[in-house]
């Protein structure tokens, strides 16, 4: 099958959360064991994966050196983490792919989605991200452009736009490098936020793109079978937090969306994995998932985590 696999921010940095460069490369290897699994059941893979921790720590770089040189906005730090992660990708997915046989080689693509320039959300920036600053500190940042709030206590915290993606640009080069035996990653980060012109041009804006959201459109044009999100829990649940929480196993499409319109998932965690999961299901997609890093490859076969299926899609082709 084609497998589209996203992997969070837990399979990029240390069990601490830790992003030091050590532990960033540890904890992707670690994640390569995994996918290498699935490649060498026979499957097409793609992967995308979070770029948090990543861009976290450019964005401490920008504002560390912002009286010395501009900050670098957020479309080059979706590049420069595209680039970094798809490089170490290759380097610890390579050799699990040669220990079980497999002769794959792997490409990283530095990639580009489409958002609509009238997406409310460029009116209304909502999405923190980076860290918590004094209100002097963050004023440098104020004067270059960026958008910062008060959050009270905790102090100042930058917010931007958060739109929704419309397209991978690079879809046909992934269909091309995955007819040509390739293992591909892909749409790191989200994806690298762009606007069309008028005339026809694309170019970055300030923005970024929730990461599973993008996966759920890839996984879509590139007429992927499975998607996987693979995050820091085996299962999503109800009721989280609760004496009454439960693990979710397999649940029909229509019964998931009800969970969701409940509001059983929260915005800044499970709620867009299961959206994605839900948009990915809705148009024609046979299973969707979510469940823990190490489950990926029983996760496939639809044997672990939560799981979403198109009850209209035959079980093989």
């Amino acid at each position: 099958m084609r497998v589209l696999v996203a992997l969070g921010g837990n399979a990029m940095t240390g069990p601490d959360g830790s992003a030091t460069q050590k532990a960033q490369r540890h904890a992707i290897r670690r994640a390569m064991e995994r996918i290498a699994e699935v490649v060498a059941a026979g499957h097409e893979v793609v992967i995308t994966h979070g770029n948090g921790p990543q861009v976290g720590n450019l964005l401490v770089k920008n504002e560390l050196a912002a009286h010395v040189v501009p900050p670098v906005t957020l479309d080059w730090c979706g590049a420069q983490t595209q680039a970094t992660v798809g490089f170490t990708v290759m380097d610890t997915l390579e050799p699990a792919l040669r220990a079980r046989g497999a002769s794959h080689l792997v490409a990283a693509l530095v990639t580009r989605t489409l958002v609509d320039t009238d997406d409310p959300n460029f009116t209304t920036p909502s999405k923190p991200i980076g860290r918590y600053l004094p209100r002097e500190q963050a004023q440098v940042l104020i004067d270059h452009g960026e958008t910062w709030e008060d959050r009270g206590e905790k102090g100042w915290r930058r917010v931007v736009a958060s739109p929704e993606p419309l397209e991978v640009l690079e879809t046909h080069t992934v269909l091309a490098l995955l007819g040509a035996g390739y293992v591909v990653v892909a749409a790191g980060g989200g994806g690298i936020p762009v606007v069309r012109t008028g005339a026809g041009e694309v170019h970055g804006v300030e923005a970024v793109i929730d990461k599973d959201l993008t996966a759920a459109v890839l996984a879509r044009d590139l007429h992927a079978e499975v998607l996987v999100i693979a995050t820091d829990v085996a299962n999503a649940t109800l009721g989280f937090g609760t004496a009454a929480e439960r693990a979710l196993g397999r649940v029909p499409l229509t019964e998931m969306e009800s969970y969701a319109a409940d509001g059983q998932f929260a915005s800044g965690s499970m709620g867009p994995k299961v959206e994605a999961v839900l948009r990915f299901v809705r148009g024609g997609g046979r299973r969707g998932v979510i469940t823990a890093l190490d489950l990926i490859a029983d996760a496939v076969d639809g044997r672990a985590g939560t799981v979403v299926e198109n009850s209209s899609v035959p079980t093989e082709r």
